[in-house]
């Protein structure tokens, strides 16, 4: 691949008139937009590159200490609750009260920024909607500038959208969800804008022009003099914690807004931060309104944390669900914490959407949801979330019947037996067997969605499920492990293990599927090739990288007019 200074692939120069207005030491090399440039101000920019410039070391130092964790994973230890912190974990101490605006967020919707999702989900009668920028999305400049300007025009409430495919206009209701809104991870760049000559950190280009942009009108509409309001992901330790806390003071600062204004839910997605999460919340005390099981993440990260230890193989992913002892240790331990310091405890996503064409399969799977949601509110969690709008009644129902008017359960459900939970009972070897269709079902979905993002999309419907990067993710790990120790297939009863012949053709059988489920000509015209090449390189791979979107993400950067820069 012909490559430039930084990593990415080369997409040639393009002559670009008129060009942003930018500040000193800020180079924008996204392609200009009207609308776009109403959203990269000088002064927008300015917010950013002097967040870039403050928090720029912080971030640098976390991700080194993300390196040196793995490296004492890979030698052989486990993780654990840090002895330092031992006084966070034991002391009195609370979270500031909870916003009213968001006492009640029984159900949130989440999906990516695109526009008609941000109608569609702002009205679809959850208590939230989490407007993602991270693994439901396909960071393409052009998707999230124009999430910018669809959030920009959804917190105004002047958003609207003509489906001249359907002959219909989207508007807002009268009654919409509040708005949380996740930036990317801490791991991206974001290589259209460079800042004293490196790409800036996703998530502070996305919280940034966000914040700089809807600060005011949010705190009017949305959060009753609160917000706005976040959601942060992929944390691995509190010190990634204590930066998004200075990060808000830096903004509210700037803003001229009250300490404590902004409030975020942290989503507890890696196995590490499990064991974090009093001492995170102690960081983000005065901005935190609780955590959140993101359980599709904690499952991939419990495979990559282990990476290294042969007698930690998970089964097949279908089978890894919160009745696992290790998950639900997680999420018991997830409501006790947040409920001792005065927060939400969110539970996990429902990833079903509807099968139009099947009344008695979408009963079944309906049915699923219901019996999820149903241990999650007995367990004591506040609220959860779902992928479809069609999913919201059946949630909204389950929580009500057993939450009443209540607008939560943080003062009721204290979950004191979960005070015993062990650093092993978090680390339990999940049960269950490995067969040849959990390696076929990897590999298609695993290419399928990679196929997806490298032509914009994020959030991709695959055989009845919405898929995010998280799922690729669970695919592309646990095929790696796999492969890397030759496991048994124990559950087909005949011997074979997995080997890097048998995966190649495993991919060719898989590629020819997919062919014929999607068709020749969407077969021809989408990406699959490519996302084979990608999936599969990832999965054969010496050593495993730590996230399939960073390698994939060298795909879609497009810069204009310098030519693309590599990392």
């Amino acid at each position: 691949m012909n490559t430039g200074t930084y990593g990415y692939p080369k997409q040639g120069v393009k002559k670009i008139d008129p060009s942003y207005d930018v500040p000193e030491g800020v180079d924008n090399r996204g392609r200009y937009d009207e609308e776009f440039a109403k959203i990269l101000t000088k002064d927008a920019l300015k917010f950013v590159a002097e967040l870039q410039r403050e928090f720029r070391s912080h971030i640098r130092y976390a991700l080194e200490c993300r390196k040196e964790a793995k490296r004492r994973y890979n030698e052989g230890a486990l993780p654990g609750f840090d002895p330092a912190t031992r006084y966070i974990r034991e002391g009195e101490w609370v979270c500031a009260p909870v916003p009213p605006a968001v006492a009640d967020r029984k159900v949130e919707i989440t999906g990516p920024v695109e526009r008609k999702m941000v109608i569609n989900a702002l009205n679809s009668g959850a208590k939230v909607f989490m407007a993602d920028f991270e693994d439901a999305l396909s960071p393409s400049w052009e998707n999230l500038m124009r999430g910018q300007v669809n959030l920009k025009d959804a917190v105004a409430g002047t958003i609207t959208f003509n489906d001249k495919a359907r002959n219909k206009v989207y508007k807002l209701n009268d009654q919409t969800a509040k708005l949380f809104v996740r930036p990317r991870g801490w791991h991206l760049p974001e290589a259209h804008i460079f800042i004293d000559g490196e790409p800036a950190t996703g998530c502070l280009v996305d919280f940034g022009l966000y914040f700089y942009h809807n600060h005011a009108p949010f705190r009017q509409t949305q959060g009753a003099g609160f917000g706005p309001f976040f959601y942060l992901p992929k944390m691995e330790h509190s010190r990634e914690a204590k930066i998004w806390n200075n990060v808000f003071e830096r903004a509210e600062k700037m803003a001229g807004i009250e300490r404590g204004s902004i409030r975020a839910t942290v989503l507890i997605e890696t196995l590490p931060a499990v064991f974090q999460m009093n001492e995170i919340l102690y960081e983000l005390r005065d901005h935190s309104v609780g955590l959140n099981c993101g359980r599709w993440d904690y499952i991939f990260s419990y495979v990559k944390t282990f990476q290294a230890h042969p007698d930690r193989l998970l089964p097949d992913r279908v089978l890894v669900g919160m009745t696992q002892h290790f998950m639900k240790s997680y999420s018991d331990l997830l409501i006790r914490t947040c409920h001792r310091r005065g927060v939400h405890a969110m539970g996990g996503m429902a990833a079903q959407i509807p099968i139009r064409d099947d009344p008695a399969a979408n009963e079944a799977a309906l049915e699923l949801v219901r019996k999820d949601k149903l241990r999650e509110v007995k367990a004591g969690h506040d609220g959860t979330w779902a992928a479809h709008p069609g999913l919201i009644p059946a949630c909204v129902e389950v929580f009500n019947n057993n939450m009443g008017n209540a607008p939560n359960q943080i003062k009721d459900a204290k979950r004191d037996d979960a005070a015993s939970i062990t650093e092993e009972d978090l680390l339990q070897i999940p049960r269950g067997v490995r067969t040849m269709d959990g390696l076929r079902l990897n590999t298609r979905v695993g290419i399928q969605y990679v196929a997806a993002w490298l032509t914009g999309s994020g959030s991709v419907p695959l055989y009845n499920l919405m898929e995010d990067a998280a799922t690729a993710e669970i695919s592309r790990v646990q095929n790696w492990q796999w492969i890397k120790y030759g496991v048994e297939l124990d559950g087909d009863g005949l011997g074979v293990r997995v080997s890097k012949e048998l995966f190649s053709r495993v991919v060719e059988e898989e590629m020819a599927r997919i062919e014929s489920e999607v068709g020749k000509d969407k077969f021809k015209k989408g990406m699959y090739k490519e996302a084979c090449k990608i999936f599969k390189r990832q999965c054969t791979a010496p050593t495993l990288d730590d996230f399939l979107t960073l390698d994939a993400y060298n795909y879609i950067v497009i810069q204009h007019p310098k030519g693309p820069a590599k990392l």
